[in-house]
């Protein structure tokens, strides 16, 4: 039986996470470790980049004890729509699941997000669990956030819903695209600027090779990064005060999403963008001395570009931020930096923002 790395534990939920390479081939053997009793059916959601690699291992850790479905959605953004949200429930009403059955979310942060939707609001909640094979979603498989997108802005329409367990199994990294790892980066950069400015310090002496990271490095980088989010969450499970935090980079980041249309950019990639404009944003708004320059240098080294695309218009830019979460009374509100590991959240001028927008893109 696997060990659990780490545990969730809020006011309102406890789950573990287990973190090591191979977990696919004990999914069963976890889920039966959870002190639930059996499940009535399984449903795993998946898509089809991460479906035919590693949906049948896993359904294979299950004996014939209850029914298992498998339902493969779109790869992508597009899948946390409306109609897919939709679509998942109806497959699942066809395949009878009741209030007893768990959903297993094998996938992205797409799969993670739609799928634990689809479970939060099914019979008004059931059980899932959190199967992340992508480095970017060992960030969204915790929290128990779940949610899909809007036209006018990501993230929209949503609920709070802790999985019963989160299983991430390492191994299935090493078939993503050096994009994608980059992608899962920057979350974990985010962590480091916001808590541990030690998990910064290893990816620059650790993470010299993205394509073959060796996976005790994964795996304790992973374990450091997700520990921060554990205990914010822990402190504030529904974004009531200090884990607005973990929107460091978001704010601009969602909002170059939605405008250069899901997909253009990677999430992690606008997000590193989020994250170079906010710690300018900083020095403007709190006169920190953050050093953007070796950020800058550091972040390219990895392979980021940290230019707000072309496409994208100022005053759209302001327009999407307004309508993020995280605005209130049509302020924009910035997670800042005062330094490395000291954040705070402040409303900046519609004015400060534009023109720092303006002088970026510009250069």
């Amino acid at each position: 039986m696997a060990e659990r790395a780490l545990e969730i534990r809020s006011e309102s939920h406890t789950y573990p996470i287990y973190i090591a390479a191979g977990l696919r081939h004990q999914t069963a053997d976890i889920l039966k470790g959870l002190g639930k009793s059996t499940f009535s059916a399984v449903l795993i959601v998946t898509d089809e980049t991460v479906g035919p690699l590693y949906a049948e291992e896993v359904a294979a850790s299950f004996a014939d004890e209850q029914p298992l479905y498998i339902c493969t959605l779109a790869a992508g953004e597009q899948s946390k729509s409306m109609e897919t949200y939709y679509e998942l429930m109806t497959f699942a009403l066809n395949c009878h699941l009741d209030r007893n059955s768990v959903i297993v979310a094998l996938g992205g942060g797409v799969v993670g997000d739609a799928a634990g939707f689809a479970a939060a609001t099914y019979m008004r909640g059931i059980d899932y669990v959190q199967m992340p094979t992508t480095l970017l979603a060992h960030d969204s498989s915790v929290g128990g956030k779940t949610g899909i997108n809007h036209p006018l802005g990501k993230n929209l329409i949503g609920a709070f819903h802790p999985p019963a367990a989160v299983i991430y199994d390492t191994e299935t990294l090493y078939t993503l695209p050096e994009k994608e790892w980059r992608s899962g980066l920057a979350e974990v950069i985010k962590h480091g600027w916001i808590q541990d400015p030690e998990l910064l310090k290893v990816i620059k002496d650790q993470w010299l090779d993205l394509s073959a990271v060796p996976v005790d490095v994964l795996n304790d980088t992973i374990r450091q990064s997700i520990q921060v989010k554990a205990e914010i969450v822990q402190l504030d499970e529904r974004e009531a005060g200090i884990r607005a935090f973990l929107n460091f980079g978001h704010t601009l980041g969602h909002a170059i999403e939605a405008e250069a249309g899901y997909g253009t950019l990677t999430h992690g990639e606008a997000v590193a963008i989020g994250m170079d404009f906010a710690m300018k944003l900083s020095g403007k708004v709190l006169g920190s001395s953050l050093d953007s320059e070796a950020y800058n240098e550091e972040m390219i080294r990895l392979g980021y570009d940290l230019t707000i695309p072309a496409s994208c218009e100022p005053e759209t830019l302001l327009a999407h931020m307004k309508r993020d979460k995280k605005a209130a009374e049509q302020k924009v509100r910035f997670v800042l930096l005062q330094e490395a590991g000291v954040p705070l959240v402040r409303p900046v001028e519609d004015d400060t923002i534009l023109d720092l927008l303006k002088e970026e893109m510009t250069i």
